[in-house]
Parts: structure tokens; C-alpha cells; sequence
């Protein structure tokens, strides 16, 4: 555990997934019910107190997009991963 992870998760902001309950209470739709919906939602709520003005909740906003980012790289090596198993043959 780093030093910022464990500072977070002392003050309580440590990333913890969304339950189904919550996603479900947040009416996200199916497709967005991922490993980075506990950010869609405090993002979500952001975008309708502040009408969906662009320049607000750039914060939530960036966070939400760093996490897709992360879990695309992960889908990535994953596919390395596998392909590398495979002796590089691609399944298509």
C-alpha cells in the first residue's frame, strides 16, 4: 500500500466498487455498471446539480476518465497475455 493510498484510507476516500444496490439507486445504465462506476456516480450527480456546464466537476470528471484509462490497459495486457500464450495466433 503507498503512502497516498493509505492517507485516503484513514480520511475515508479509498475506492471502494459501487454495490448493485447503488448503481442500481443511481439508474446507471447496464453498460456503465463497471469497475469505475463509484466515480460515475459522484460524477453523475456533479453534472445534474451544475446543469452539465463543461467547466464544472472537471475533477470528478478526470478521475472517472483516469480510471477507464487504467481498466483499458489492463483489458490490454490481458490481451497480450493471451495472445502470447496463443504464440501470437489472433483469434480473428
Amino acid at each position: 500500500m503507498t503512502v497516498a493510498e493509505s492517507v485516503k484510507s484513514a480520511v475515508g476516500l479509498a475506492e471502494t466498487p459501487a454495490t448493485r444496490q447503488e448503481m442500481s439507486d443511481a439508474r446507471l445504465p447496464l453498460q456503465y455498471r463497471d469497475s469505475c462506476a463509484n466515480l460515475l456516480i459522484p460524477l453523475n450527480r456533479c453534472r445534474q446539480q451544475e446543469y452539465y456546464l463543461p467547466w464544472k466537476c472537471e475533477d470528478e470528471r478526470h478521475s472517472y476518465e483516469k480510471c477507464q484509462y487504467e481498466e483499458f490497459k489492463k483489458r490490454v495486457a490481458k490481451m497480450d497475455e493471451l495472445r502470447a500464450a496463443k504464440d501470437g495466433a489472433r483469434s480473428n
